[in-house]
């Protein structure tokens, strides 16, 4: 049994592209999306004509309404693929204003209730500021799941898991990104791999802080750099690979090891903690690492919804 098998027995494996026709061969149970997969996806040939269909069939329509249209647009292609559900996220330049994002995420759903697609089959991804954490909890009351993304600090999981967060995404690999890069010539690669790659111990920690405190938030590690990343979370509630990943699971038949278990993190020793807007945003200012990483993960993000904002612009001249 291959890899890939191996870890859908523990975890579930969700497909991180906008790359649909990828997915089929991995057989994933949910898939994710952000700006940044489908900017690529719609510059290739595959994907160019849903892009130029879809403006067109919008004619006169707001841009951001477009945007939103291309975005539901691959949700329902990955949808046709995937047993389970699909990540679209709010535009990223939203991610301080919670009016804005609640507003955006409910059009979002209306969207994909108005070609059949329930609530239970779509997670809307939002960023995990407390503005985005807020504004899920509203949005979860209403039975609009949500996917908080961009997740580097503790404080940033325990606030989400308060609010009733369907599901976080904390960042494995921009997190040990960032140790190494600060490190420099110092980094041990081998001695911070695995169990010990930074990115790993973050999740893990959540994971059974989680478990420990009944919190029903799902926990799926995401932005991997790595094989052995993926494999140190194996048991964890979901993992979302990009597709050279999977391909690299999927080839090998060496053995996976369940690492996290939920009743051994019930057994755990873990004090239970809360943030309101103060206590969250001083315990983010403390760590420089997710102060850093969350707000370049936000201007990426909004880098790549303003290239797409071009290409539709373009295609309307």
């Amino acid at each position: 049994m291959n890899q890939l098998d191996q870890l859908k027995q523990c975890t579930t494996v969700v497909a991180d592209t906008g790359n649909f026709k990828q997915l089929a061969q991995f057989t994933p149970r949910d898939a994710t999306t952000n700006p940044s997969l489908i900017l690529k996806a719609v510059q290739q040939p595959d994907y160019a004509p849903l892009l130029s269909e879809t403006v067109a069939a919008h004619a006169g329509a707001a841009l951001d309404q477009i945007v939103d249209e291309v975005l539901v647009r691959f949700g329902l292609e990955i949808l046709k693929v995937v047993p389970g559900r699909v990540s679209t996220e709010v535009d990223a330049r939203l991610s301080f204003d919670k009016e804005a994002t609640l507003a955006r995420a409910r059009r979002l759903i209306a969207l994909y209730e108005a070609r059949g697609i329930g609530r239970d089959r779509v997670l809307i991804k939002i960023a995990a500021t407390w503005e985005g954490i807020q504004a899920a909890r509203e949005l979860e009351r209403d039975g609009i799941h949500c996917n908080l993304t961009l997740l580097f600090a503790f404080c940033q999981a325990v606030a989400c898991g308060e609010a009733g967060v369907q599901l976080i995404s904390p960042f494995v690999g921009r997190i040990y990104d960032w140790y190494k890069k600060s490190a420099g010539a110092s980094w041990n690669e081998a001695a911070q791999a695995g169990e010990n790659d930074p990115g790993v111990v973050s999740v893990r920690n959540i994971y059974r802080y989680y478990k420990k405190h009944g919190i029903a938030t799902e926990v799926m590690g995401a932005s991997f750099r790595n094989v052995g990343q993926i494999l140190a979370l194996a048991g964890c509630d979901l993992l979302t690979i990009s597709p050279d990943l999977l391909a690299q699971l999927q080839a090998s038949e060496a053995p996976v090891v369940q690492a996290l278990d939920a009743g051994s993190a019930r057994a755990s020793e873990l004090a239970a903690v809360s943030f309101d807007e103060a206590a969250f945003r001083f315990a983010l200012n403390e760590d420089a690492m997710a102060t850093e990483k969350l707000a370049e993960g936000i201007r990426a993000f909004a880098v790549d919804a303003g290239k797409l904002d071009q290409m539709i612009l373009s295609l309307q001249a």
